[in-house]
């Protein structure tokens, strides 16, 4: 019973740092631009300043995710990242210049790369009948985060006081009040994370017990080992052995280790749910670029209507992570990845016909609003089957880098998304056509690699 209440307070905790990540991107996104701008940065600095975040993550993801394999542990690395978030929300803050708001974005995006470590210690502490739904529970916190982040907004921008030698206003106060809560947080992952037991998904050790013949055996493989090495015949021949044991142990590991991970990730299911990563998240991030130059084009939306509508998708979006944990209990992961393709396709048909060439006042904010309504739909469905299904076919003793090469996938998507809608938003036909092509190619390939 202790083991599952530590369990439980720690995927809380898992919760709350997936939940500040969504704040801080709802804090930080309405006034980055005007900040660059107050800066005298130029236009590109604001492409510049999103992707440097997703930059340092997807970089750092793997690295953080072999520490976690190495280590077994994720508390440390969750407490040491999260210097990184404070540190980098900090120069956010300062904001002499545009160099060193860039550069707090880089600091702050090594942070996140410790979400690599967080899915591997979920996929070890957690069975595979059970590991989508506790996938949706934590992808729908950051959801919650990006809703409830334009909130915090309402009094940030309220703020026009000296701090000693630095400026509060509602262009610097998100650097430091995100700054604060990462602090905060550091408090409650010391108090509420544990590194509790993993569960072998071939039914080896069990969180809250301990079986029998396990003890048993570490008993018995323990006695012949302390009378192994004790024996004269061992101690001679370590002696003589050494040196070459401690000249050929890196390298074996390090081929050992390269080898395996290049055959992995050379396997058709894995290589298939990579792209579904990539594609999804590459059209998700194109989609959210388009969104508001078409809404002030044809709705002349101000920033109350867009504020009202990023509202209402994420109402959308949780509700969906959170009936797809519903669902992950009934069918298959494979099920439900397939579902949420069909979806996403039958999003972009939809706005290749309706919203390309626009035929009437009322019909484009009905279309647009079908439009992004299906796309958000399958959102839920792509993202947490992918990453259920990703977390079974790689291996569970390198889990953290496997998710991190995943993380740093999507990562890439979401840097070249923005960049490939942001010069087409003139040019539906060929963005949404492309966008169509790759999803239907990754439906076809998952069709083929999970029959």
């Amino acid at each position: 019973m202790e083991n599952h209440r530590k369990r439980t307070v720690t995927f809380l905790t898992i919760g709350l740092i997936f939940m500040l990540s969504g704040i801080e991107y709802a804090v930080i996104l309405p006034t980055i631009w005007r900040y660059l701008q107050i800066l005298e940065a130029p236009p590109y600095f604001l492409g510049l300043g999103l992707s440097a975040f997703s930059l340092s993550a997807l970089l750092t993801g793997p690295l953080f995710g072999v520490w976690s394999d190495r280590s077994k542990t994720t508390k440390s690395i969750i407490l040491f990242s999260n210097l990184f978030e404070i540190a980098g929300n900090f120069m956010y803050f300062i904001g002499y210049s545009k160099w060193l708001l860039l550069c707090s974005r880089l600091v702050a995006g090594v942070g996140a790369g410790a979400g690599s470590s967080i899915f591997g210690f979920l996929t070890r502490s957690t069975l595979p009948e059970e590991r989508a739904g506790i996938f949706a529970a934590i992808m729908a916190c950051r959801q919650a985060g990006l809703l409830v982040g334009p909130a915090f907004n309402l009094f940030l921008r309220l703020c026009d006081f000296k701090l000693g030698p630095f400026v509060v206003n509602k262009y610097t106060s998100p650097g430091i009040f995100m700054c604060l809560l990462w602090t905060l947080l550091q408090f409650v992952v010391l108090a509420g994370y544990w590194d509790v037991p993993p569960i072998s998904s071939q039914g080896g050790v069990v969180v809250g017990k301990t079986p029998i013949h396990t003890c048993l055996h570490a008993e018995e493989a323990w006695a012949r080992l302390s009378s192994f090495l004790s024996a004269p015949n061992f101690i001679s021949a370590s002696r003589a052995s050494r040196e070459l044991f401690q000249s050929n142990l890196f390298a074996d590991f390090l081929v050992d280790f390269s080898v395996s991970h290049i055959t992995e990730f050379l396997r058709e299911e894995v290589v298939v749910l990579l792209t579904a990563q990539f594609i999804t998240l590459f059209n998700q991030t194109a989609l959210e670029t388009m969104v508001t130059p078409l809404t002030q084009r044809y709705f002349s939306f101000g920033e109350l209507g867009n504020s009202l509508m990023y509202s209402l998708c994420g109402v959308e979006v949780i509700v969906g992570f959170f009936f797809v944990r519903w669902l992950s209990s009934k069918v298959a992961d494979r099920v439900v990845l397939a579902v949420g393709l069909v979806i996403c396709c039958t999003a972009c048909i939809w706005c290749l016909v309706f919203l390309c060439k626009p035929r009437g006042a009322d019909l484009p904010l009905s279309a647009f609003i079908v439009g992004v309504f299906l796309q958000l739909l399958g959102l839920p469905f792509v993202a947490v089957s992918q990453v259920s299904l990703f977390s079974k076919v790689t291996a569970e003793k390198t889990q953290g880098f496997s998710q991190g090469v995943r993380r740093s996938v999507g990562g890439l998507a979401t840097i070249l998304g923005p960049l490939w809608a942001g010069g087409l938003t003139n040019n539906l036909y060929i963005m949404l056509g492309m966008m169509l092509a790759l999803l239907v190619m990754i439906t076809v390939s998952k069709a083929g690699a999970f029959h």
